[in-house]
């Protein structure tokens, strides 16, 4: 984002986003819901495209910010000292509308234990002595910890940020230029779930890291907007481990 005006331009769109539906996000209400005077999103975004562009664009750069603060935690380097917390918009630094901590700082969830990328056992994704991932069994509990609550906090303290980015998947459809920075977007993501199953021993990372992020698109699709019910951060816990302990066993799936 140039400017603290553009961020808060963007921040609103996503929240109109999630809340009103695309139908919904115009230069106006931008504005309104901005308290800025009108005509203020017009001159950063002249038009509907610029705008949905200037809104996906803030939403890619908070999750690739939420994303390297998880992943450091699991590969070994330094966390970002207090994290980014989720939801960095309108309404304050922390969790949704400011209300919750933000993972990645000094809360976990409900602020009742560290957060990810803070100091700690498992909540903090060690590997051993907190240095990182060690191997087997150390690995795949410290990626599955991770995953999973990369994945609630997405479907809860986050969920604004989530359903705005299905409002704009769905419009990418429809806008060749919005699906092309949509797809490159998107490439951010699958090539650090890439990394980070290559760290853990994956005898084929490429395969396993979009079969990974597969896994966790359909979980947040169906709580969100599916029949599914919302599940608990053991339920995340649990399913993902086990799609990681086929993964990461001796390979001889893979090579099958």
């Amino acid at each position: 984002m140039k400017s603290q005006r553009a961020e808060l331009v963007a921040e609103t769109a996503i929240t109109l986003l999630a809340e009103r539906g695309m139908r919904g996000l115009t230069h106006r209400a931008v504005d309104e819901a901005a308290g800025l005077p009108p005509g203020s999103t017009s001159n950063l975004a002249r038009t509907r495209s610029a705008l949905l562009e200037l809104a996906l664009a803030r939403l890619t750069e908070l999750e690739v910010e939420l994303f390297s603060s998880f992943m450091a935690g699991v590969v070994g380097e330094p966390p970002v000292a207090g994290g980014p917390g989720l939801s960095a918009g309108p309404g304050g630094p922390g969790g949704r509308d400011g209300a919750e901590p933000g993972i990645g700082g000094p809360g976990g969830r409900d602020g009742a234990g560290p957060g990810i990328g803070g100091p700690g056992d498992r909540e903090g994704l060690p590997g051993r002595d907190g240095a990182g991932p060690g191997s087997g069994r150390d690995a795949l509990d410290a990626l599955a910890e991770m995953t999973a609550r990369v994945l609630w906090a997405q479907l809860t303290v986050d969920r604004r940020r989530t359903v705005a980015r299905y409002e704009l998947a769905l419009e990418a459809t429809r806008r060749p230029e919005l699906r092309a920075i949509y797809d490159r977007a998107g490439g951010r993501f699958r090539e650090p779930a890439v990394a980070l199953l290559a760290a853990a021993g994956s005898p084929d990372p490429v395969r396993h890291g979009r079969q990974l992020v597969v896994f966790g698109e359909g979980v947040m699709f169906d709580a969100i907007v599916g029949a599914g019910a919302e599940p608990t951060l053991d339920d995340l816990r649990r399913g993902v481990r086990e799609l990681l302990a086929g993964m990461l066993s001796d390979g001889s799936a893979s090579r099958a």
